[in-house]
């Protein structure tokens, strides 16, 4: 017989989720960008190891964040320039934007693939609206960094990171929830309030 996998609660999703970013703002507050983009490799590093440990399983989104955070930040600390990590949220938001729309295109929701389980009674038709509502919206967010951390301070953009794109992507979240519900969403019944996807 199968055994079902575990998953994780909402409170250990947003640990392994946002957890590494809340140690990337605190360490720059503390000793500056490149001792944070250290820290940063080191944080998703372990939510990766944690997510494998405890769930045995890590989303293909905190793969790829994770990826990119180890490249670019490793970058930023051999090169000795903070450009490497400031360009990270922007090259993640359109490659993913760009995998989505790529998806809808040929008819494979990746979106689906990634999170589907997250989503209980949710049609094909609302999948497909929540995959083009996220593509504009990562498209919309790799806008607001490149704007953000090339026409402010680094504190400011690393405090941008954690108080303007964290609270965005929940409230964005949230506004697709009536649409879900209309396209079979199951909520209630105990049942947590689906992920969104990674936006480290």
């Amino acid at each position: 017989m199968s055994e079902t996998r575990k998953e994780p609660g909402a409170g250990e999703r947003l640990l392994i989720d946002l957890g590494p970013l809340v140690v990337f703002f605190a360490a720059n507050l503390a000793f500056g960008i490149f001792a944070a983009t250290g820290a940063f490799m080191v944080a998703i590093t372990a939510a990766v190891g944690i997510s494998l440990a405890r769930y045995r399983h890590v989303s293909p989104l905190l793969w790829f964040s994770a990826v990119m955070v180890i490249v670019l930040g490793g970058a930023t600390l051999w090169f000795h320039s903070e450009v490497f990590i400031k360009i990270k949220p922007t090259i993640y938001y359109l490659i993913v934007a760009a995998l989505l729309a790529f998806g809808l295109a040929t008819k494979r929701n990746l979106l689906k693939m990634a999170l589907g389980t997250a989503y209980p009674g949710l049609s094909e038709r609302g999948w497909q609206l929540l995959s083009r509502n996220w593509a504009i919206f990562f498209l919309v967010m790799a806008l607001a960094n490149e704007l953000v951390w090339r026409n402010s301070s680094t504190s400011f953009w690393a405090g941008f990171k954690l108080w303007g794109f964290i609270p965005a992507t929940f409230l964005f979240a949230a506004a697709n929830v009536p649409m879900l519900v209309r396209h079979g969403l199951q909520l209630g019944n105990d049942k947590e309030e689906p992920p969104i996807p990674p936006t480290q």
